[in-house]
C-alpha cells in the first residue's frame, strides 16, 4: 500500500476545534513537522479535511 507524507504548513491557532482534533489524530503538533502514513481511506479523509493547512505528497 502506498505512503503520504503529512507536512503541516500552517497554524493551528484560530482554527475549528474538529480541525485542531484531525490534525492532532495525524501525529501534527507543530508548525512544519512532518508525519507518514499509510494511504487507508480514513488518513486520506483526514487530510482532505484539513488540506487548507498542511502539505501531502505520496511516497512510494
Amino acid at each position: 500500500m502506498a505512503k503520504i507524507k503529512v507536512t503541516q504548513v500552517k497554524s493551528q491557532i484560530g482554527r475549528l476545534q474538529s480541525q485542531k482534533r484531525t490534525l492532532e489524530a495525524l501525529g501534527l503538533r507543530k508548525m512544519n513537522q512532518t508525519v507518514e502514513h499509510e494511504a487507508t481511506p480514513s488518513i486520506v479523509g483526514m487530510v482532505n479535511t484539513v488540506k487548507h493547512l498542511v502539505s501531502f505528497e505520496e511516497i512510494k
